[in-house]
């Protein structure tokens, strides 16, 4: 996307542009955000619910989960630890560029960010979404809220190129596999050999599902990383479900995936949080609490794998993402599906619902 006059359409993810696709002046690090304390907790769940028809009820359940751990989500810091390590990568590759950060939700929101580089002369940025999946939550409203941004800061706001998805990229598989076997290491000793594996990310609405490859590139992470570890057996669940509860989402939830296992005489189970790059509040409260404690009701053994993190494997993997856009590395892929596309389509990954894009008017 390019900066544009509200209301004026962009052709497509990578507009008309004054730069040649190699002049890239910055990186942004683009987030969901979250709160940093108590009294930002619900201006942050008002801002990640408005318009979405959550009930008032999941907004104070959701509420209290923060509560548990202080009001603060992880999700910043983890953030600012990544973009140091990557800072570090570049830098170690004689990639000159700064890196910014952006959130969706909360502070450093996208409009601060790109004030900030506008203001410090950016004119190009390349853009790391902390999503490895496509759907409309993960890829297409970022590109949406970076246009809202774009246009907020005005004619001047800094171009913004989005790095291509990763779910199948080997440093984003080798990441997630290490973070298997050391869950799996974790099991006591007679639990290992026939513990099942299980692979989680955010549900989405079916009808959202419908108009992306969300469940595909899922599946194909997940068996890329089970293939790595050497496990033949594994399992696909959802968590972390929001919005009206006559709406169908992505379904089974990990709890009752994990009640399946009880019942057929599984003893233990490794959860890998596939669909998310960190351990921020909805990884810790819906496995590390609620999922933990269903395996303990359940008599299971229970270890929960990290996310990729900071894993090195995964910064090379940001920054080899990086030298792809500037033409200096071809794109890899772990796996069947070949690498994304550089740039979005124009109708990819819709929200299902029927509404329109700001830019279709």
């Amino acid at each position: 996307m390019s900066a544009t006059t509200p209301g004026r359409k962009p052709p497509a993810d990578r507009a008309a542009s004054r730069f040649p696709d190699s002049r890239v002046d910055a990186i942004l690090v683009v987030s969901f955000g979250g709160p940093e304390g108590m009294d930002d907790v619900v201006p942050f769940l008002e801002n990640v619910t408005r318009g979405r028809g959550v009930p008032p009820e999941r907004l104070a359940e959701v509420a209290r989960h923060y509560e548990q751990f202080g009001g603060v989500s992880p999700i910043n810091a983890q953030n600012r630890a990544l973009i140091a390590a990557l800072e570090r990568e570049l830098a170690a590759n004689g990639i000159d560029l700064p890196v910014y950060f952006g959130n969706r939700n909360w502070h450093p929101l996208l409009e601060e960010a790109l004030t900030e580089m506008r203001d410090d002369g950016v004119e190009r940025s390349l853009a790391f979404f902390t999503s490895a999946f496509s759907s409309y939550s993960g890829c297409r409203q970022y590109r949406e809220n970076v246009y809202a941004a774009q246009a907020a800061v005005g004619p001047d706001a800094p171009e913004v190129a989005k790095l291509r998805t990763f779910f199948n990229h080997p440093g984003f598989i080798a990441a997630n596999a290490d973070g298997v076997r050391d869950a799996l290491a974790r099991l006591p000793a007679e639990h290992r050999a026939e513990a099942r594996l299980v692979f989680t990310a955010h549900s989405i609405p079916e009808a959202m599902a419908k108009e992306c490859a969300y469940e595909a590139q899922l599946a194909e992470a997940s068996r890329l990383v089970a293939e790595s570890v050497g496990v033949s057996e594994f399992g696909v669940a959802y968590q972390s479900r929001s919005g009206p509860p006559q709406v169908p989402w992505l379904e089974p939830d990990v709890c009752d995936y994990l009640e399946e296992f009880a019942r057929s005489g599984v003893e233990a189970v490794v959860v890998s949080p596939i669909g998310f790059v960190s351990d921020h509040l909805e990884v810790l409260y819906d496995l590390d609490v609620e999922a933990r404690a269903k395996a303990a009701a359940l008599g299971l053994a229970f270890e929960r794998a990290s996310s990729a993190g900071t894993h090195p494997a995964f910064v090379a993997m940001i920054r080899e993402l990086i030298e792809e856009r500037l033409g200096i590395r071809p794109p890899v892929a772990a796996g069947r599906l070949g690498p994304g596309p550089q740039t979005c389509a124009p109708d990819c990954c819709l929200p299902g619902n029927g509404r329109r894009s700001p830019w279709d008017d």
